[in-house]
């Protein structure tokens, strides 16, 4: 009598331990501080030419600074800069960035210079896109190629992860917001170990990446509005409104992106779809003000340092504006992020909702309009409600966040992103 031999099947690879894990303390900890010098040396170079292209050089020949001739003529110029780059350097600056998403694969080394002047070109030019895409893009390429050639051996993962983390980490200036993004990408991916075990090694270079972004330009995310003053049950309210009210506008950009997009490319060349792009910025600058221009970041502290300063129809208008602007330079081929010009939208938008119904607080308009803003445009759930909590240091707007998120997600989840795949249609 024959009896079948029993099946074979491979032994789980072993969970990780202190001994498998400690080696990745000190190249986390490299990767992570060299995201961070790379964000900051870039941020710095754009910083000192916005201020030859935006104060010194409308001084010199006369013009007023901000003015809709200088806007326009700036904007558009920087278009045509941008567009000679992207068509002359090596690699073309990347790929199309309206298909690619905060964290990618890893591009070509070559590619990462002519990247990065687009970058710093792109955001002392005052184009609406912040540097949080390309850099990613940079970091993770030079890391995944430095890493490689160290330690051939190591998984490819693990370097694709850690500049990723030092990045993000050094964005926001805490790891908490890598930690978030990574859990989305890394709960469901194979492996031995929990989580956490998954997300030491990128956690050290995100600590790493913060706290060299903190101690060198001590960030700061909090708006300073006036104090929230508690929940009450009309806050309930407002926030179930505000924030699906937030996703929907968000979401109509996305439905228009690959249209306007379409448009740029029918154009034929990179320089003339750029430079139109450039044109659209200006205009679009001229009719909401300076503070619609650039990534966003410092513009919508001038906001919430004066929330009563503008009316609603001011308010709205520079919302719409902004919009605008995130989707025509994301669609025409600047190299940039969406989070931060996504954030300038939402607090637009709250203040926006204060100014029309005075009851709305301030602080609770604008992270509802900011979480349902960036839900629709990033899809990342974890991001959206930490980038806005943020945004107001009190823990009471939390529990609000979180129950304003759900119907938000109703009115997002199932349709396009701000993401287009290579054949021109929308990413869901």
């Amino acid at each position: 009598m024959s009896h079948d031999a029993p099946s074979s099947s491979p032994s789980p690879a072993p969970s990780p331990s202190a001994r498998t894990l400690l080696p990745l303390v000190a190249p986390s900890l490299v990767v992570g501080a060299a995201s961070a010098l790379v964000l900051l040396g870039v941020d710095e170079i754009a910083d000192q030419l916005k201020d030859v292209l935006w104060e010194t050089l409308p001084d010199a020949l006369g013009v007023g600074r901000y003015s809709t001739l200088w806007m326009i003529v700036m904007l558009t110029a920087t278009g045509i800069a941008v567009g000679i780059v992207v068509r002359q350097v090596y690699g073309h600056a990347g790929p199309d960035p309206a298909t690619t998403g905060l964290v990618d694969e890893p591009m070509r080394p070559g590619v990462v210079p002519g990247l990065l002047v687009v970058t710093v070109l792109a955001l002392a030019g005052g184009v609406s896109l912040g540097p949080e895409n390309p850099i990613t893009a940079a970091n993770v390429a030079l890391t995944y190629w430095l890493g490689r050639k160290a330690a051939p051996g190591t998984p490819a993962a693990l370097w694709f992860s850690l500049a990723a983390a030092g990045t993000i980490g050094a964005l926001f200036g805490t790891p908490v917001a890598a930690a978030l993004v990574l859990t989305e990408t890394l709960a469901g991916r194979p492996g031995p170990g929990s989580l956490w075990d998954k997300l030491f090694g990128p956690l050290i270079a995100a600590g790493a990446g913060a706290l060299v972004t903190a101690l060198v330009a001590h960030p700061a995310f909090d708006l300073a509005l006036p104090a929230y003053t508690g929940t009450r049950w009309s806050d309930l309210l407002a926030a179930l409104v505000i924030a699906p009210v937030a996703a929907a506008l968000g979401l109509a950009a996305c439905y228009a992106f690959p249209y306007v997009h379409a448009a740029f490319r029918r154009l034929g060349h990179p320089v003339l779809a750029v430079a139109s792009g450039g044109l659209v910025l200006g205009l679009l600058g001229a009719l909401g003000g300076p503070l619609t221009l650039f990534k966003g970041l410092d513009e919508v502290k001038t906001l919430a340092a004066d929330p009563e300063g503008w009316s609603a129809g001011s308010f709205a208008v520079m919302t719409v504006v902004k919009l605008a602007a995130l989707l025509t330079a994301a669609a025409c081929g600047f190299r940039g992020g969406r989070i931060f010009p996504a954030v300038f939208v939402g607090v637009a938008l709250g203040l926006c909702a204060h100014a029309l119904v005075p009851a709305v607080q301030p602080g609770l308009g604008v992270v509802c309009g900011v979480l349902g803003v960036l839900l629709a445009i990033t899809r990342q759930g974890w991001l959206s409600l930490f980038t806005a909590a943020v945004l107001v240091a009190d823990p009471n707007v939390l529990p609000l966040l979180c129950v304003a998120a759900l119907p938000a997600w109703l009115v997002v989840t199932g349709h396009p992103l701000m993401q287009l795949r290579e054949d021109g249609t929308p990413l869901r």
